[in-house]
């Protein structure tokens, strides 16, 4: 273990329970985890009842970039994606989930909003990766992929 000065530093806690290694996350993904995992949770939780309206306008945005979803029901794809959203943001928050697992969900899901970027009309500058005003909320998702992949290298480099 780690000290300074003879107190151990909260560099990484391993438990040993039922066979599993559990791995408490580093001091530095701490806040990153519980932001991106709050936001997560915050932004499922307020999907779990939308109106019709909202969740068709979901589903087509979605399926500029995503066509596999067209034949989803949107009230349908809106459930999934606010499960999907709550258990993301319920991993990051969790300090048993190890940063692999936790940096590959959060990974996999924003690479798919930063297709949509890409995709989807209006958000760009033509031919450039510049955001409009429309695309600047989308835009801003590029952190969460960059927040995944630290989460990912960091975990790679452990071993």
């Amino acid at each position: 273990m780690m000290t300074r000065g003879g107190v151990p530093l909260p560099y990484r806690i391993d438990l040993e329970q039922e066979g599993w290694r559990l791995k408490m996350s580093k001091t530095w993904q701490v806040p990153v985890r519980v932001a991106t995992g709050a936001f997560f949770l915050n932004a499922g939780w307020g999907k779990r009842s939308v109106p019709a309206e909202r969740a068709a306008g979901l589903h087509g945005f979605a399926t500029t970039a995503h066509p596999e979803f067209q034949s989803l029901d949107p009230q349908t794809f809106v459930k999934l994606l606010s499960s999907a959203e709550i258990a993301l943001g319920a991993a990051l928050l969790l300090p048993v989930v190890p940063e692999w697992l936790a940096g590959a969900g959060l990974t996999a899901f924003s690479a798919g909003l930063m297709r949509l970027y890409l995709k989807a009309p209006g958000l760009r500058e033509e031919g450039s990766l510049r955001p409009t005003e429309q695309g600047i909320g989308v835009s801003k998702d590029s952190w969460l992929l960059a927040i995944g992949i630290a989460l990912l290298l960091d975990s790679i480099t452990d071993r």
